[in-house]
């Protein structure tokens, strides 16, 4: 049995292909900016020296780390209204996308701050300089340069992982790709092109990181 390639069926069809990537850039985009805050917010509560911090921060990493993400974007999408609070497709797929990437963010970090010699922080207090001031200025960038490429990778995860939002009907490549596909019914076409596209952005995201990191974070040459 052979099977005979056509490819022309989905030229009509390329505008939304684009339209799908730029929402999964987007979701993507605001997923990580939640994210890098929540991250840093969840590494303060897990250094706290108040005890109860400290306890919902680490329960709620390891819910993150330790549960398929699946399963969190239906829990917030199916479960939520059973409480009370109903959200749409999109703003449901970017709770969860951050919530995911603030999780493995504070941990990333955690270990390029645990990373840092003692002396530092012990350098800041002797400035008169506040716990928060001290991660801030002392602390945070000389981790960050350590950390940074695992923090890319993470990025571009989340980026991938952004097609389990087709599971609510959440508007991103791989669900414009499925509607295509109820139309045009050449599947292995269809999600070749994805899989293309898909490639194409996580490259772009990966030269951008590698751009910032060489901007940001390289040592200046003498």
């Amino acid at each position: 049995m052979t099977y005979s390639f056509d490819f022309s069926v989905l030229l009509p069809y390329w505008e939304a292909l684009l339209d799908g990537c730029w929402l999964s850039l987007s979701m993507t985009t605001l997923s990580v900016i939640f994210g890098l805050g929540i991250g840093l917010m969840t590494l303060l509560a897990l250094r706290s020296p108040f005890r109860f911090l400290r306890v919902v921060a680490t329960s709620y990493v390891e819910t993150i780390r330790n549960t398929p993400f699946l399963v969190q974007v239906l829990f917030l999408y199916f479960g939520l209204p059973s409480l009370g609070v109903a959200l749409m497709p999109w703003p449901a797929a970017v709770l969860a996308l951050s919530l995911n990437c603030g999780a493995f963010a504070a941990e990333i970090i955690r270990g390029g701050v645990d990373g840092i010699p003692k002396g530092q922080f012990e350098a800041g207090k002797a400035l008169g300089l506040s716990p928060l001031d001290v991660l801030r200025f002392i602390v945070l960038k000389p981790a960050l340069r350590s950390i940074f490429p695992a923090l890319s990778s993470q990025f571009i995860l989340l980026l991938l992982a952004s097609s389990i939002a087709s599971s609510i009907s959440a508007e991103e490549l791989t669900a414009v790709a499925g509607e295509i596909d109820t139309t045009v019914f050449r599947s292995f076409e269809v999600y070749i092109v994805a899989t293309l596209l898909y490639l194409i952005m996580a490259t772009m995201f990966s030269t951008a990181s590698k751009i910032i990191e060489r901007r940001a974070f390289s040592y200046p040459v003498k």
